[in-house]
C-alpha cells in the first residue's frame, strides 16, 4: 500500500465515515477477525445475533410484533438459524402493504430506496445507519482479501440513477480524494467505449468495479482496438449485480491482466457474499443469514437449487426477515480453501439483465430503461421486451396509482434512449408469469443478431 492509499484507508476515509454516523471501521475490524474463525464459532455467534435481532424487532417493529403474537412465535426461544423456518417468507408484496409498520419504533435516520431489480416487482423500502455500516465494511473487508484498498485508484462502470444522480461538487469532491472515478455503464456506444478504454488507460487503476457485462464489452472493444491493457497494473475486477458468464470472466481476465472476483448482492437484500482469491464466493454470515427454499417453501438440502431468502441483522430499523430475493442458489457443502470459516454460495442461477440496442446501433444496459418503469406509481410488476430493433414492448401489473401520464412518460423516456422511430408499446396484464427458464424471469431480452454474443445475455 502506497503513502496515500495508506491515508485515505487510516485517515481521511474513517473521518468521513464518523462524519456520517456510521461504525464501518470498527465493523470492518471484527469482520477480518471474526472471518478465521471455525465454522460452528460463527454458526454460534449468528445465532446469538439472530436472537438479539428477533427480540429487537419483535418489541419495536408494529408488524413484527402482531405477526409473532399471531403465531405465538417467541424470539427468545431461538438457539439457532434453523429456528427460522418457524417465520413466514417476506416477499415484496408483503413489504409493499407494511411499509410503515415495518418501521421500528424509536427508528434513527431512515433513508429512502426503492428498486426494480430483476423480478420487475418495484420496491420502496429504508435503510437505517446500522444496514449501511454493514454494507461498507462487507464490501471493504473482500476487496482487501485482493490486496486493495480504499484510496487505492479504482474505476467504477456503473448506472444507478443514486449513484450517478448524486454528482454534486462534495461527491466529486470525496470521490477525488478516494481516488474513485465514476463511468456510466448505460450507453455503450463506439464513441463512449473508445473514451472508456481511453480513461482506464490514463488513469491506470488499481481495480475495476461494475456490471460484468459492461466490463466484457469494454475488454472485447479495447481488443479491438488492439490495444495493451494487460500491462496498467489492474490487480482486480470486481463484479456485481448480473450473473457472470464464463466468456465473460475468460475476456476480462484476458484483456486486463488480473482475475475476476465475482460479487452477489443488491441493494434490498444487501452485500450477501463476494468471492474470494481462492475462488469461493464467501456469505458475509456474521450479519446475513442465507437459506435456500423449495417451490413449497421447505429448506432445500445444501447442494439442492433453491430460491435465496435472505435475513439481514443489521436492519432492525426496517427488518428484511426472511426476504425472497426471486433469485435461485445453491449452498456449498465444502470449505474454502483460503482457511476462512465462512460459508459459501456455490453458485447463483437466477438474475441476469441484458444490454439493449438503440435504433442507431448504440448498445446500452438494459436497466437504462427499467428505472423508469420501477419508479412510476402503480406499477406493481412488469417485464420489457425488446422484440427488434423496431419495437419494444413494456408489459405491466398497473394499480390504480398508473395513469395515463405514467404510460406517456414510459414512452417519452424510451424513445429518447431508443429513438423516436421506435414503436414503443405499453401492455397491462392481470399478471406476469416466469419465463420458462427457472423460477426467475428476464426483464430485458436480448435482442438477437447484433453481434453481441453470448456474454451479455442469456435470454
Amino acid at each position: 500500500m502506497n503513502l496515500y492509499a495508506a491515508l485515505c484507508s487510516r485517515a481521511l476515509f474513517p473521518l468521513h465515515e464518523y462524519l456520517k454516523g456510521h461504525d464501518s471501521v470498527a465493523r470492518r475490524k471484527r469482520l477480518e477477525e471474526s472471518q478465521w474463525w471455525s465454522p460452528q464459532q460463527i454458526e454460534d455467534h449468528r445465532a446469538l445475533r439472530l436472537r438479539e435481532f428477533l427480540v429487537d424487532i419483535g418489541a419495536r417493529v408494529p408488524y413484527y410484533g402482531d405477526l409473532f403474537g399471531r403465531l405465538g412465535f417467541d424470539p427468545a426461544s431461538v438457539r439457532s438459524t434453523e429456528d427460522l423456518a418457524a417465520l413466514p417468507l417476506l416477499g415484496k408484496p408483503e413489504i409493499r402493504a407494511n411499509v410503515e409498520r415495518l418501521k421500528a419504533d424509536g427508528h434513527g435516520p431512515l433513508t429512502r430506496y426503492n428498486t426494480g431489480g430483476s423480478s420487475g416487482e418495484p420496491l420502496i423500502f429504508y435503510m437505517g445507519k446500522s444496514r449501511k455500516s454493514h454494507d461498507v465494511a462487507a464490501k471493504w473487508r473482500a476487496t482487501r482479501w485482493w490486496d486493495v484498498d480504499i484510496g487505492d485508484p479504482e474505476l467504477v462502470v456503473w448506472g444507478s440513477p443514486i449513484e450517478l444522480g448524486a454528482q454534486d461538487r462534495i461527491r466529486r469532491f470525496r470521490d477525488g480524494l478516494m481516488r474513485s472515478h465514476l463511468l456510466p455503464a448505460f450507453e455503450m456506444s463506439q464513441k463512449n467505449l473508445d473514451r472508456f478504454v481511453d480513461t482506464i488507460r490514463a488513469k491506470r487503476p488499481t481495480m475495476l468495479f461494475g456490471y460484468p457485462s459492461s466490463l466484457s464489452l469494454i475488454a472485447r472493444h479495447a481488443r479491438q482496438r488492439n490495444l495493451e491493457m494487460n500491462e496498467l497494473g489492474i490487480r482486480v475486477v470486481f463484479v456485481t449485480s448480473e450473473k457472470l458468464y464464463d466468456e465473460q470472466r475468460a475476456v476480462i481476465t484476458e484483456v486486463f491482466g488480473c482475475p475476476v472476483a465475482n460479487g452477489y448482492g443488491a441493494r434490498d437484500a444487501g452485500f450477501i457474499a463476494h468471492q474470494c482469491p481462492s475462488g469461493s464466493l464467501h456469505i458475509s454470515a456474521e450479519d446475513i443469514i442465507v437459506e435456500t427454499v423449495r417451490s413449497d417453501g421447505k429448506p432445500s438440502e445444501h447442494g439442492e437449487a433453491g430460491e435465496i431468502v435472505i435475513t439481514h441483522l443489521a436492519t432492525a430499523d426496517f427488518p428484511f426477515v426472511r426476504y425472497r430475493t426471486g433469485d435461485i442458489g445453491v449452498l456449498g457443502t465444502k470449505p474454502c480453501a483460503c482457511g476462512r470459516g465462512l460459508p459459501v454460495l456455490e453458485e447463483v442461477r437466477g438474475r441476469t439483465t441484458d444490454f439493449v440496442v438503440a435504433h442507431d446501433g448504440t448498445i446500452m444496459h438494459g436497466l437504462a430503461l427499467i428505472y423508469t418503469v420501477r419508479d412510476l406509481p402503480g406499477v406493481e410488476r412488469f417485464r420489457i421486451e425488446q422484440v427488434s430493433i423496431d419495437q419494444t414492448i413494456v408489459r405491466l401489473v398497473a394499480g390504480p396509482a398508473f395513469d395515463r401520464a405514467a404510460e406517456e412518460r414510459i414512452v417519452r423516456d424510451f424513445k429518447a434512449r431508443l429513438g423516436e422511430m421506435v414503436d414503443i408499446r405499453v401492455e397491462k396484464a392481470s399478471d406476469i408469469a416466469n419465463e420458462s427458464s427457472g423460477k426467475f424471469r428476464y426483464v430485458v431480452s436480448q435482442v438477437k443478431g447484433f453481434g453481441l454474443g453470448p456474454e451479455v445475455g442469456g435470454a
